[in-house]
């Protein structure tokens, strides 16, 4: 914890003063993020180093499992952060972000130990479909590549969560917003994106299109109310 606190001192006398004018301009202008980021808690995935954003490019959540709970009348901490990205700050892009060794995604393969943790074994089944489809769509998968694609299907899973959520739905049906799903290989220092219209997770390259799970795009229900107009 005194390293921690070190850093502390190193960011007040080094970090600051380097960049003393975006934090005056974000401090008087307010923030503006470029997108919103729903990734796990994991110590070994840091959000803002993965995208290099600056302070105030980034708007970010983090939880066990990078779960995204479906929309419901009882409040939760996710769904406000989404509702207050969308809404408020007005971003137009939302990120899943999921990633290899994932302790909630092997808790989900191998629930061994659970029982102790109740609130965690209540937490993992917002990703009970995507253990379900590894387990019934390929059974013969077993430890490390399971609890992949287990992480893989979560994704998915906590994509198709997010469109439950009324701030996101209205986004996505005026073709305000688009949806990612990304998967961070630990390892091999590799980021992966979900492509909706194949539905595989292919390498971000700098000289290929960016997979998107979600384009922005005008939903049907808008253009009839174009049409009927």
């Amino acid at each position: 914890m005194n390293e921690l606190i070190g850093r502390v001192f190193s960011f007040e006398k080094t970090t600051f003063p380097a960049s003393s004018e975006l934090f005056t301009k974000l401090a008087t202008d307010g923030q503006a993020p470029k997108a919103l980021m729903i990734s796990c808690a994991d110590s070994r995935i840091v959000p803002e180093q993965i995208m290099q954003a600056q302070p105030g490019e980034l708007f970010v959540c983090r939880n066990a499992g990078n779960m995204v709970p479906p929309f419901a009348t009882q409040n939760g901490g996710v769904s406000s952060t989404v509702e207050y990205a969308v809404v408020a700050l007005g971003v137009h892009d939302i990120i899943v972000c999921g990633h290899s060794d994932c302790g909630a995604m092997k808790a989900l393969s191998n629930p061994v130990g659970l029982e102790a943790m109740p609130s965690v074994a209540a937490w993992l089944r917002h990703g009970a479909a995507a253990e379900h489809v590894v387990s019934t769509c390929h059974p013969g998968l077993v430890d490390t590549e399971r609890a992949r694609a287990i992480s893989l299907q979560n994704i998915i899973a906590q994509i198709q969560h997010l469109r439950t959520h009324p701030s996101v739905a209205a986004a996505l049906a005026r073709g305000e917003m688009a949806l990612h799903g990304w998967f961070v290989d630990i390892r091999a220092g590799q980021v992966l994106g979900l492509d909706g219209d194949t539905g595989q997770f292919l390498p971000l390259r700098e000289d290929s299109e960016l997979p998107v799970a979600v384009p922005a795009h005008v939903r049907a229900a808008a253009e009839m109310e174009e049409a009927a107009e």
